[in-house]
C-alpha cells in the first residue's frame, strides 16, 4: 500500500537563516528516523511478526499522520514523528520476510534499496545545489498521489496485479517527482517545519523502496 502526506501547496516564506536552519534539522531527523524505521523493521523481520492488514496499517498510520500534524510545534511532534516511522517500519518487516523467502530475495532487497538511496541521493542533491524551484509541480503531485492512491486500493481489492504494477511504477514517478518538490520547497522557505518535511520525505523514501521491491520482483519472475 502507497501513503501520501497533505503538505503539497503549503507556501509560506522564511527568511534565509531559518531555511538553513529547517534544511539542517530536516536531514539530521529523516536520518534518526530511517535508522530506527530499519531497527523496527529488522525485529518485525526477526520475530516473524504477521502483517497488521490493510485497514490497521491505513489507520494506524493515518492516526499517526494526524498526531504528528496536530503537535508538529510541540516536543511531542517529534515523538509521533518517531512512532509513525517506527510503525511503518513494523510493517514493511512481513514484506521483506516475503521477499527474503523468494529464491532470489536479497537481491532484490538490496537492489531495491540500493535504487532507493541513489534516487533520493541524486534528486535531494541536485535541488539542493541548483536550487531549482519546483513548487510548480505541486497540483501534478497531488492530483498524482490520489489517483496513484484510489488505483492501488482498487488493484488490491479486485485481485488486478497488472493494474498493481501500473500503481507501482507511477509512485516510483511521483515519488521521485515528491522528493524533487520537497527538498526545493524546504530551501525555498515554502515549508518552515523540520518534522513535516521530515515526515514528506521518509513517506517518500518508503513509498519509492517498496515501489522498486514490487517492480524488481515482478521482473524476476518471483512473483
Amino acid at each position: 500500500m502507497k501513503y501520501s502526506v497533505n503538505t503539497i501547496g503549503n507556501q509560506t516564506q522564511a527568511s534565509p537563516l531559518a531555511t538553513n536552519r529547517v534544511v539542517r534539522n530536516t536531514y539530521s531527523l529523516l536520518s534518526m528516523t530511517l535508522m530506527f524505521s530499519a531497527l523496527t523493521a529488522g525485529a518485525s523481520m526477526a520475530l516473524n511478526l504477521p502483517h497488521p492488514g490493510l485497514l490497521l496499517t491505513l489507520g494506524g498510520y493515518f492516526g499517526l499522520l494526524f498526531l504528528t500534524s496536530k503537535f508538529r510545534d510541540t516536543g511531542l511532534g517529534i515523538a509521533f514523528v518517531f512512532a509513525l516511522t517506527g510503525f511503518m517500519g513494523y510493517t514493511l518487516g512481513p514484506i521483506l520476510n516475503a521477499y527474503m523467502g523468494m529464491a532470489n530475495g536479497a537481491q532484490i532487497v538490496t537492489t531495491a534499496m540500493a535504487g532507493t538511496g541513489a534516487i533520493f541521493l541524486a534528486l535531494s542533491g541536485y535541488a539542493l545545489t541548483s536550487r531549482k524551484d519546483f513548487s510548480f509541480m505541486g497540483g501534478f503531485l497531488l492530483t498524482g498521489i490520489l489517483v496513484a492512491f484510489l488505483a492501488g486500493l482498487g488493484a488490491m481489492f479486485f485481485e488486478m496485479p497488472g493494474l498493481s504494477l501500473a500503481v507501482s511504477a507511477m509512485f516510483v514517478l511521483l515519488m521521485s517527482g515528491l522528493i524533487l518538490y520537497e527538498t526545493s520547497n524546504i530551501i525555498h522557505g515554502g515549508e518552515t517545519n523540520y518534522i513535516m518535511a521530515t515526515v514528506t520525505l521518509y513517506v517518500s523514501i518508503f513509498n519509492l523502496f517498496t515501489s522498486l521491491l514490487h517492480l524488481l520482483g515482478f521482473m524476476s519472475g518471483d512473483e
